[in-house]
């Protein structure tokens, strides 16, 4: 049996963002978790793979931060502007790849600076899932409570029907090219661009799910850092 050749790759961080609920004194990307910034472990999550060809790490121009951090001199880590939303950051990081020499049908991998647990699994089988996938894709996770609708007086309407619902996490992974052109149609027509799967359907097309951990969690409130902090904690020898 051949062992399965997964395609090259760059990585895309957008980290302009504040994270104004961890209500903390800086943005939550640079609180510390286990001796390191949690962007320090967000990048981990790839600087080691053979395939990477390189990182872009979008951040708020004036973040006084990253120039503090060791990774920030790291060769295989080059900084793009971020901008006032998400879908901002990515388009200026999808840019900056194209000067350091990505091409258009180049994958892309864009990941939330704040989800730190991404394990070396989860990228493997998104890279090989995808490697010859006309759209593309994103990690997800099936929905496993039941889901209610709320009416406008804030009573259940429905219940959801769960088997059709996923959870969509990151990476999310598309040709540079149609990433940037999708997100830039979407964002010029003032479409509401949450995650870059979404710029994708806009355009019509119908991203990949594919199944990931349930605990490459993305740290938004206090009680996510404690609990990221306490599962690592426990895992050690």
């Amino acid at each position: 049996m051949n062992p399965v050749v997964l395609p090259a790759f760059w990585a895309l961080i957008p980290a302009a963002g504040v994270g104004s609920r961890m209500e903390a004194d800086r943005p939550k990307q640079y609180l510390e978790l286990a001796g390191k910034t949690i962007l320090e472990h967000t990048l981990g999550c790839f600087l080691d793979h053979p395939q990477l060809r390189g990182v872009v790490v979008s951040l708020a121009a004036d973040d006084p931060y990253w120039p503090k951090l060791s990774c920030a001199r790291d060769a295989r880590i080059a900084r793009a502007d971020g901008g006032l939303e998400r879908a901002d950051s990515v388009l200026n990081g999808l840019l900056r790849l194209s000067e350091l020499g990505a091409h258009e049908v180049d994958w892309v991998l864009v990941h939330d600076a704040a989800r730190p647990n991404l394990q070396r699994a989860d990228l493997d089988r998104l890279l090989s899932e995808l490697a010859d996938d006309p759209v593309g894709g994103l990690l997800a996770v099936p929905a496993r409570d039941t889901l209610k609708r709320a009416g406008p007086d804030g009573r259940v309407s429905a219940t959801v029907d769960r088997a059709l619902i996923w959870q969509a996490y990151t990476p999310q992974m598309f040709r540079l090219g149609r990433l940037r052109d999708a997100l830039g149609a979407a964002c010029g027509a003032g479409i509401a661009v949450t995650d870059e799967a979404s710029a994708l359907e806009w355009a019509g097309l119908a991203p990949r799910l594919i199944e990931g951990r349930a605990d490459n969690l993305k740290i938004t409130r206090p009680e996510d850092l404690l609990g990221l902090a306490r599962l690592w904690q426990a895992k050690q020898p």
